[in-house]
């Protein structure tokens, strides 16, 4: 499961720089709203995704609650967003030397 919310986490992340950093520029300076609709529905679905497996991680593996709310939080904030797949990468890591 935590490879899969790490891919989720990844495109949750380009879903944020793509919707900041291209649709709303062009929406705002080219006039091209469409850009927003179709990169915000996007973006939304990576969202609901993301947060429903960061619910499903928490409760599997049993993480703090401080650590689901530094991974919802870093979402919000769109370079952030790379540091929760960067991390998950290390504990999928982690847990593979464990075995």
């Amino acid at each position: 499961m935590l490879r899969i919310f790490r891919q989720i986490a990844l495109w949750e992340a380009i879903s944020t720089i793509c919707l900041f950093f291209i649709a709303m520029p062009l929406k705002y300076f080219a006039g091209i709203p469409e850009a927003v609709k179709i990169a915000g529905s996007i973006h939304g679905f990576f969202v609901v995704i993301f947060v429903v497996m960061l619910i499903m991680s928490t409760v599997e593996y049993k993480w703090p609650i401080l650590k689901a709310v530094k991974y919802f939080l870093a979402s919000l904030v769109p370079i952030l967003g790379f540091w929760v797949e960067l991390d998950l990468k290390k504990e999928i890591d982690g847990k593979r030397q464990k075995s």
